[in-house]
């Protein structure tokens, strides 16, 4: 009987140098920047046998993100046109959003909880929580799911 494989989130600060570069391995293959495994593990000064050895345990956050559907929570304050430029942002990144639920606003802040689709997101997700908490009148923006 196999052990169950657990997943944790870990800022890149606390993880091993190893592993974000691995990281940075597979994007440049990803992205065509390096042709072959070879070139990529030269580009960023590890051997093939370590990227290959961590090659299908490390994944950015975004990674996994990706193609996926996401649950958002945004904290708004209660002003007229606060909730469409958070969703504008959100929409001018590819997020396709298919549920919104807006609470009803107490002490001049509304939850609200959107659900979408992150197939043909454009940026990483921190890029996008950024743009969204950045956005005029959003208080604070975090996943709960996905």
């Amino acid at each position: 009987m196999s052990i169950p494989a657990k997943y944790f989130i870990v800022e890149a600060s606390a993880m091993p140098e190893i592993f974000l570069k691995v990281a940075e391995a597979k994007r440049l293959l990803d992205t065509g920047e390096a042709a072959t495994v070879n070139a990529a593990a030269r580009a960023v000064g590890i051997s093939r046998s370590a990227f290959y050895k961590y090659k299908d345990t490390v994944r950015p956050f975004n990674d996994m993100l990706h193609g996926r559907i996401v649950t958002f929570q945004i904290l708004l304050k209660d002003e007229p046109g606060i909730l469409s430029s958070a969703l504008n942002v959100f929409a001018g990144t590819g997020v396709n959003i298919l549920t919104i639920n807006q609470n009803i606003p107490v002490n001049g802040c509304a939850v609200v909880t959107m659900t979408a689709q992150t197939s043909a997101l454009r940026r990483s997700i921190e890029e996008v929580l950024g743009a969204v908490v950045n956005s005029p009148g959003v208080l604070k923006c975090e996943i709960l799911a996905g």
